[in-house]
């Protein structure tokens, strides 16, 4: 509980700068020192910024969208994770960069302000529902009162109130292991009720975002920047947890995940095998909401690296999840049941070098 608690009152400092074409005043606005929720959307900032550069904006209609050295943001996937998956070595404040004019639409979906995000978050919250439960019914006929609240949670980072409306979805999350390490009587409780009468459940809503290069570096930061989403692999996979009288760790967790990089070698070794990470393909992910809510959304993608008939050897340098660079050997569900977003996905980014 005091790990979700940090990860609700998280936050990431910005330093946001106007573009330089958009300014028409002199001297230029210095830029704008906010603190963003790791939880939260960067549009939602919107309020906030708007007001600071306001006077200085040419004519024209406001749509905001940010980047970050010259890659468009977006706007869909949480600050938090943004920052985990394009700074390598965490930028402290973070420099992103805002514009209000010249909406780059042949990159990002549109983003029609709150009513888009708060869509997107209600429709990635019935695909968890669909994983773990096989339907998303508790939350297609959730009140109007209750989906405004819990959006609303989710504004303000108030975790007691999200709770108290989520509870009413009976999303219920993994048995947590983490007291009872490697117990051989672990598959005792699986799948029975627990004291609020939720149906423990063994799949787990996982979005992996995996950057991979092929460039030798000695510190991360030496990095080249991702100036094209084409080089993120997005992947929408649920993880079963299999309890086989030993801990299912998050090493176990990614061996489901990634297939096609992970062998059964020991990620201690960092050794995966046989992928060529350029050839992804996209398939269109299960239905689980109105076309509407796809759309406002678009990420109801899964982007999977293909095998290739060439061997080529890979290393996970690094894996971030809520900030936190996790162990591999810690129990998988204590993983989840303390760095889960809101949305109830597992949002997970991995570092892969891959070389011939």
């Amino acid at each position: 509980m005091e790990a979700l608690k940090y990860v609700w009152e998280g936050a990431i400092p910005l330093q946001i700068h106007l573009h330089e074409s958009q300014v028409t005043t002199l001297p230029p606005p210095p830029p704008a020192l906010i603190l963003a929720p790791r939880i939260g959307y960067l549009p939602l900032l919107a309020p906030l910024i708007k007001p600071y550069f306001s006077s200085t904006l040419p004519p024209g209609v406001d749509t905001i969208w940010f980047e970050y050295k010259g890659l468009p943001l977006k706007w869909y996937i949480p600050t938090g994770v943004l920052f985990d998956l394009l700074c390598p070595e965490p930028e402290r404040p973070w420099n992103i960069t805002v514009h209000f004019r010249g909406y780059p639409g042949n990159v990002l979906i549109p983003c029609e302000g709150e009513d888009s995000i708060k869509w997107s978050f209600i429709n990635s919250l019935k695909e968890a529902a669909y994983i773990i439960n096989g339907n998303c019914k508790n939350v297609m006929n959730m009140s109007q009162s209750d989906q405004l609240d819990l959006w609303r949670s989710v504004m303000n980072g108030n975790l007691e109130a999200y709770q108290q409306v989520s509870s009413k979805l009976k999303l219920a999350i993994v048995e947590d292991e983490y007291t009872s390490l490697c117990r051989s009587k672990s598959q005792e409780g699986f799948g029975e009720k627990d004291l609020a009468g939720q149906v423990k459940t063994g799949r787990v809503p996982v979005r992996l975002y995996v950057w991979s290069f092929s460039e030798d570096f000695d510190d991360l930061e030496d990095m080249s920047p991702v100036d094209n989403w084409e080089k993120i692999s997005y992947i929408n996979r649920p993880v079963e947890i299999n309890k086989e009288g030993k801990c299912f760790t998050l090493h176990d967790a990614l061996r489901i995940l990634l297939p096609e990089f992970l062998s059964d070698e020991s990620l201690s070794d960092a050794k995966v095998g046989g992928v060529d990470v350029e050839d992804t393909q996209k398939v269109p992910s299960e239905d689980v909401s109105s076309n509407k809510a796809d759309e406002d959304q678009g990420q109801n993608t899964n982007e999977k690296p293909q095998a290739c008939c060439s061997p080529s050897r890979a290393e996970i340098k690094l894996i971030r999840i809520q900030g936190i660079e996790p162990k591999l050997e810690i129990p998988f569900s204590w993983v989840v049941n303390n760095l889960l977003n809101p949305d109830r996905f597992l949002h997970i980014c991995v570092y892969l070098k891959v070389s011939q």
